[in-house]
């Protein structure tokens, strides 16, 4: 199916250029990797620019704090957390924004539309997803906040967010060489882009589930392995349930690493007024009697 096959009535799929370049300019180049001489200083430095870019970026920063509002945090803070977001490189932070509005409106109606749904393969996702970008006929129905469209942060980094990428890259260039800037940039944003893609559609697809949402498409389900690996984002269906909570994870085996930063972050009085579980319960979330499991080979 090609993108104007998915064309709904809430608006347009169209294939983006500039999407699928900047995925494979971040690929391509790992084949240049000489992974032989990758030693603990290369190894600690790209392990602690995920933890902050992805952790307090996006996990933290972006999505629980200024998509979700589960805490309050200072103008100083929001903003440093939005810019660990661009070096990701996972792209501009209004347009993630954005397309998780629409993402979440559409999957909590029982007539979301085909691109927003996951009945459909892992190959066919990696097309849908990674390629292909949805343009609402009116984003007026998608109740995105006023203050976040207007950001004057938010804005300034929706223009020059790849200038600060690869001001990183060319920065780790001159001091540590090629060989570290491949591994701590490209090789790292190319795992992140995979990994971010393949957590969310395997969070549709299967794990187990304690609730599911009245009315709406998509319920999601959690992974133990790929919740701890994403900071707590492959707990689904607990964050279906609880939107507004800081917290995913809601039993001891369920390890959020997103949480263990946000608990950092209170008492560093960074952050404030966090809401968890106890308060977010969504009204159309029904609780099942035990765990609902679906797995791999029962798809």
């Amino acid at each position: 199916m090609n993108a104007h096959q998915l064309n709904t009535t809430a608006g347009t799929v169209y294939f983006s250029w500039k999407k699928t370049l900047w995925l494979y300019l971040m690929l391509l180049p790992i084949a240049l990797i000489d992974f032989s001489a990758v030693g603990w200083e290369v190894t600690s430095l790209t392990l602690a620019l995920t933890l902050l870019t992805v952790g307090i970026g996006h996990s933290v920063g972006l999505h629980r704090g200024v998509i979700h509002r589960s805490y309050r945090t200072s103008s100083t803070f929001r903003s440093i957390s939005l810019y660990l977001f661009v070096l990701t490189g996972l792209g501009s932070p209004l347009s993630w924004l954005k397309q998780h509005y629409y993402r979440d409106y559409w999957q909590n109606r029982n007539d979301c539309p085909r691109y927003f749904q996951y009945k459909h393969s892992l190959g066919t996702d990696y097309w849908w997803n990674l390629h292909l970008q949805f343009s609402p006929k009116s984003i007026g129905q998608y109740n995105i906040p006023k203050k976040d469209l207007e950001d004057p942060v938010i804005l300034w980094l929706h223009k020059t967010w790849y200038m600060h990428y690869l001001g990183l890259a060319l920065l780790i260039l001159v001091l540590f060489g090629i060989n570290t800037m491949l591994i701590t940039t490209f090789f790292r944003t190319g795992v992140i882009i995979l990994g971010h893609w393949y957590i969310g559609y395997a969070s549709h697809k299967f794990g187990y589930s304690r609730y599911e949402i009245q009315g709406a498409d998509e319920s999601g389900y959690n992974d133990m392995v790929l919740g701890l690996i994403s900071f707590g984002e492959g707990f689904h269906n607990n964050h279906h349930s609880h939107p507004s909570s800081a917290k995913f994870s809601m039993k001891w085996y369920e390890i959020d690493l997103g949480w263990a930063l946000v608990w950092l972050l209170i008492r560093m009085r960074l952050v404030t007024e966090v809401k968890t579980q106890e308060e977010t319960l969504k009204e159309t979330a029904l609780p099942l009697r035990g765990l609902n499991w679906k797995l791999p080979w029962n798809l």
